[in-house]
C-alpha cells in the first residue's frame, strides 16, 4: 500500500480480521468501469455506491451498491423499498450526505453511520467483491458475505439493466 493515509474501510477490515485484498489505482479514475479496467477485475465483480434520496427529502438518503455498467431503474427500487419516489443525489448532495468524495463512497466506510444500505441481488451469486475502500484511488476486494454482514446490506432485485451503451469490460 503507498504512503497516501490507509482508507477507514481497510483499518475496519483489518481491526475485524475480515480477509481482503486491497487495489491501488489512480484517483482521478471515477467510474466503476475504468476501476475494473485498472485492477483487471471483471466489471460484474466491481460495484459502486449509489446515493439515493427519497424525494421529496427523508431522513437519511440509501447507499445502493450496484454492479460497474448496470443503472439504476430508480422506480423499481422505489416498489421494491415502499418508497413512493426516489431520485438519484446530485454530486454535491452525495458529497454533503456521506463526508466522501464522489468516486469514493463507500457503504464500508459509512457502516454503523445509518445509512440504509442496499446491494444489487446478483452480488450474492458472487464469493467475492470489489467495493470502494472509501478514498478515491482505494478498492478493497472482500467475501460477499463479509460485506453484508459489516453494511448491513440487504439485496435487492430487478432494480438494475444493462447500461444504454456498455463498457468494453
Amino acid at each position: 500500500m503507498s504512503k497516501r493515509q490507509k482508507p477507514l474501510a481497510v483499518r475496519m477490515l483489518e481491526q475485524r480480521k475480515v480477509p481482503h485484498e486491497v487495489f491501488e489505482f489512480d484517483a482521478s479514475i471515477r467510474s466503476a468501469e475504468e476501476v475494473a479496467r485498472a485492477t483487471g477485475m471483471a466489471a460484474h465483480e466491481v460495484y459502486k455506491t449509489l446515493v439515493v434520496e427519497h424525494d421529496p427529502p427523508k431522513g437519511k438518503p440509501n447507499l445502493v451498491m450496484m454492479p460497474a455498467g448496470s443503472e439504476l431503474d430508480l422506480k423499481a427500487l422505489a416498489a421494491a423499498l415502499g418508497a413512493k419516489k426516489l431520485r438519484m443525489a446530485s454530486h454535491v448532495d452525495a458529497e454533503r450526505h456521506t463526508g466522501l468524495k464522489v468516486g469514493g463512497i463507500s457503504a464500508l466506510a459509512l457502516a454503523g453511520k445509518g445509512f440504509p444500505v442496499y446491494i444489487d441481488q446478483r452480488a450474492t451469486e458472487l464469493t467475492h467483491i470489489l467495493v470502494s475502500a472509501g478514498q478515491r484511488g482505494f478498492d478493497v476486494r472482500l467475501p460477499v458475505p463479509d460485506l453484508l454482514a459489516l453494511t448491513g446490506a440487504r439485496p435487492v432485485s430487478g432494480c438494475s439493466a444493462q447500461a444504454a451503451n456498455p463498457s468494453r469490460d
